[in-house]
């Protein structure tokens, strides 16, 4: 569990050990198991999303497009809701950027706060964090 609230990336005998542990404590069985790593497209995505993610562990994570005096308000906030989304879900499609919420900040996405190769990086980070949950 530790490793999935900080964003570490698992092992399969990670995942399998949280799997037992579920499945010995009562909590579900088999089918729920491959039910949620079907519809989550992963075990481990699916205990995150029900988890979230650490807030200091997201933030370290995106630590590079908050550097002080590099950063401008509007990237700030924008990165800012990046890590509270990814607080609350666990995950992130990084397509999420072009609707709102992050639309009322940016309407023509990310681009417009971030020049091209950052976008590309921020894009880049946050596929990281969202496939570090999966084996």
């Amino acid at each position: 569990m530790h490793k999935l609230r900080q964003g570490k990336p698992l092992t399969a005998i990670d995942l399998a050990a949280l799997e037992k542990m579920l499945l010995d404590a009562g909590i579900g069985d088999a089918g729920d198991i491959e039910r949620a790593r079907e519809t989550s497209r992963g075990f481990g995505r699916f205990v995150r999303s029900l988890v979230g993610l650490d807030r200091a562990a997201v933030s370290e994570a995106l630590g590079e497009f908050l550097s002080a005096g590099t950063a401008s308000a509007a990237q700030i906030e924008f990165v800012g809701m990046i890590i509270e989304h990814l607080t609350d879900q666990g995950t992130m499609d990084p397509s999420l950027l072009y609707e709102p919420p992050f639309t009322d900040l940016a309407p023509t996405g990310p681009e417009q706060v971030f020049d091209e190769d950052r976008v590309t990086r921020l894009v880049s980070r946050i596929r990281e964090i969202s496939d570090s949950a999966v084996a």
